[in-house]
């Protein structure tokens, strides 16, 4: 099978050739496995199923930070952190956290047409024998995105309190992504295979937010992207971190295909009970654990653990294996090829 049909046959619940492999990585490890490979080619040296589409910014710069602090298009502030293993871009400062429905509707935000998509169709058809996805964990991303500007504490208490400000925010923030997404699909011209999107719904004891609140204001906002799929006549991929699958009726209901991340040691998120509970009606994308036995483990603890989630997962297909999240700057190489060496050899129908 070429990696698009493999894909595409799991994600439909039938059984590929081999069970597909996906990849993500933070800086500190993918320099690493480049230096290991002698090739900056990471997704041809794991043989990873997936290729990514997007288009760039080329927009104006409407925001800009100063004293090392990193400001995006969006407006979101960053500040490098170094830690013993490497380091991340940290949110540091929010600007919109007391804002007004005045101050929101004046932030500068980007608009669809900052965005090239006349490379998209020439970028797909490069890839085209690899599942071609677009989007991401940021779409929608209500709770994770609009906290990056407001706080994560006062978005909840938006959506708790039905605070005009905040889902005024929300609100624009969600339209410019919708348009995004949409004209990246039409550019694509039949090409782009998978829509992925995000909404970190869970801790790893249980939900963020009650089944109640999301009905009311994250369900319809996911289900926008959703019904966008639905008319590219592509599935939609789901990412969302924690204890989420209290939420995965209804994702169902709203037509997703694949649900990603998967994280086993969350509550209700183990891969028998997912399987056993869900495996008629969803495709699964994820379950190796970046804080598990991939980073903190020897490699035989992670072929012990890949074997036991592709014994679990595999049979009638429905399965990709995936690390939960991007896998860290503290995981050693030699465990990460063990994840994808056991793959090969165990995920074989």
């Amino acid at each position: 099978m070429t990696s698009k049909k493999r894909v595409l046959t799991a994600i439909a619940r039938q059984e590929p050739d081999r069970v597909p492999v996906n990849y993500l990585g933070n800086a500190g490890i993918d320099a690493r496995l480049r230096a290991h490979f002698g090739t900056n080619d990471l997704n041809a040296a794991l043989g990873i199923d997936f290729r990514f589409v997007s288009a760039p910014h080329i927009g104006p710069k409407r925001h800009a930070g100063t004293g090392g602090v990193d400001v995006d298009v969006w407006g979101i502030r960053r500040r490098w952190v170094e830690h013993e293993t490497g380091g991340y871009w940290d949110f540091c400062e929010w600007p919109l956290r007391d804002a007004t429905v005045e101050q929101v509707d004046a932030w500068p935000f980007p608009t669809a047409d900052d965005f090239d998509y006349s490379g998209i169709a020439d970028a797909c058809e490069r890839v085209g024998g690899y599942c071609v996805q677009c989007g991401g964990a940021g779409w929608p991303d209500v709770i994770n995105g609009c906290g990056m500007l407001r706080t994560m504490e006062q978005v909840l208490i938006d959506l708790i309190s039905d605070d005009e400000a905040g889902l005024r925010l929300i609100d624009r923030r969600q339209a410019v992504l919708l348009e995004v997404a949409r004209r990246t699909l039409e550019a694509g011209k039949g090409r782009i295979d998978l829509l992925c999107l995000g909404e970190d719904l869970g801790t790893q004891r249980g939900p963020t937010l009650s089944l109640d609140l999301f009905r009311r204001h994250i369900k319809p906002r996911i289900a926008q992207f959703a019904a966008l799929a639905r008319s590219f006549n592509i599935p939609a991929m789901i990412h969302s971190c924690g204890s989420s699958s209290w939420a995965f009726d209804d994702f169902i209901e709203m037509g997703i295909a694949v649900v990603d991340t998967l994280q086993p040691e969350a509550k209700d998120m183990a891969p028998a009970y997912l399987k056993q509970r869900f495996g008629d009606r969803l495709a699964f994308h994820g379950c190796i654990s970046t804080a598990g036995p991939l980073a903190y483990g020897t490699a035989d603890d992670v072929r012990k653990t890949v074997r036991e989630t592709l014994d679990i997962m595999m049979p009638g297909g429905g399965y990709l294996l995936s690390p939960t999240h991007q896998v860290q700057d503290n995981t050693p190489v030699e465990n990460v090829l063990a994840m994808y060496e056991t793959a090969r050899a165990h995920g074989r129908y």
